[in-house]
């Protein structure tokens, strides 16, 4: 699917009606005038947050400040400009992020799609708009140790059918399933290194969770750390098994680097769940600012 439409919205018409209708326009337009509360799932961008080594670090600027051009009438601007890696902060992966035995998720060779330096077919650009129903597995919460996961804890699929069956969530096809495992609590720690883990290790989902995801039918799956992996302590970004089950065999988009403590300490496991990623033609990822929708 391309980025042309949002999967499950019609463009309003006069059979739709208005807000006081029961048509499903006009009861997503009654729901929001009653009043909505929004959970942001992004990160600020700043200068130094934690990140991956791999990719190329953001940097803002102003190269005009206010006064450096004064309008004849007193008026003045200032701007910006950034520089970033498309898999810093709060981002999606496309499917063209990552290959595998040389190969994308359609087959196709991975060093001839990115020729030229984008990825036609499987670039962000194609990722739709999301609005769909969202599903927060509170790891930590059905294991008993609510705080967080232990440094390079495996999130197996007997932790997420234990968080299902804890919640009352259980996954459907299409849905968008975040997984907690509480190390976003590192992320403004002060020591960007604590949040990286390359030390310690990270907790995470490994191969055997992100195929239980697929075979549940997630249309994307999230996670509260800078990778969706289960990285062990000293190992780093060496493996990514996660990411090939999801991204190469299976056709299940990532977001990482989450913020979902507050989804979790006010115990909301299931929302209306909102991103839509930048058009960047042929890129291999977006930054996206995510947010869980719910009744106020």
């Amino acid at each position: 699917m391309t980025g042309a439409g949002i999967s499950g919205i019609r463009p309003r018409n006069e059979e739709q009606g208005d807000v006081g209708g029961t048509s499903t326009t006009g009861l997503l337009l009654r729901a929001v005038s009653e009043g909505v509360r929004i959970y942001d799932l992004g990160r600020p961008l700043t200068i130094g947050m934690p990140q991956s080594p791999n990719h190329p670090a953001f940097w803002h600027a102003l190269p005009r400040r206010h006064g450096d051009m004064v309008r004849a009438d007193g008026g003045s601007a200032a701007n910006d400009i950034i520089t970033m890696g498309t898999h810093v902060g709060t981002h999606i992966d496309a499917f063209a992020h990552v290959s595998h035995d040389g190969r994308l998720l359609d087959g196709s060779d991975a060093a001839e799609a990115g020729r030229g330096g984008r990825f036609a077919e499987l670039g962000v650009h194609t990722i739709a708009p999301m609005v769909r129903r969202g599903v927060l597995l509170d790891i930590p919460a059905a294991l008993g140790t609510p705080v967080g996961c232990e440094p390079g804890y495996e999130i197996t699929p007997a932790d997420l059918e234990a968080a299902v069956e804890r919640q009352g969530t259980p996954i459907g096809a299409g849905d968008v399933v975040l997984v907690r495992s509480g190390w976003g609590r590192f992320f403004g720690s002060g020591d960007r290194s604590v949040y990286i883990g390359n030390d310690s290790g990270v907790p995470g989902v490994g191969e055997a969770g992100a195929a239980w995801l697929a075979d549940r039918g997630a249309h994307a799956a999230g996670a509260d750390t800078i990778a969706f992996e289960c990285l062990k302590p000293g190992s780093g970004h060496s493996v990514l098994p996660a990411h090939r089950v999801l991204l190469v065999e299976r056709g299940v988009y990532i977001i990482e680097t989450m913020a979902l403590e507050e989804l979790a300490a006010d115990g909301v496991h299931e929302f209306a769940f909102v991103l839509s990623p930048l058009p960047i033609f042929g890129a291999t990822g977006s930054p996206v600012r995510p947010l869980a929708v719910v009744g106020a």
